[in-house]
């Protein structure tokens, strides 16, 4: 119940400073922040984040569909081993 009631108060104590700050902190803030994303640093480090998530994740995808294959194969197996000779699971290819 304390932690509740001092939760209660930290967010009272923040919104009574948010709101002194006012708009002119907050566009102070945000400019910094637009900074920060435009510089050439983080923009070259943005466009090689993007190039290797497009070069790397049909690679990724195709890894996951093997994974997968292989472990309804396996779960398969077991179902057929214990009598149930019934296998009604999908697999990747057939979902997409």
């Amino acid at each position: 119940m304390r932690g509740r009631i001092l939760l209660v108060i930290g967010f009272g104590v923040g919104y009574v400073l948010g709101a002194k700050a006012g708009r002119q902190r907050y566009e102070q803030i945000a400019g910094a922040a637009d900074k920060v994303w435009n510089s050439p640093t983080v923009k070259k480090q943005r466009h090689e984040v993007q190039h290797f998530v497009e070069t790397q994740a049909p690679k990724l995808v195709e890894q996951a569909k093997d994974v997968a294959g292989e472990t309804i194969d396996k779960v398969g197996k077991r179902r057929s081993r214990g009598g149930d000779h019934t296998t009604d699971i999908a697999r990747p290819e057939d979902v997409s």
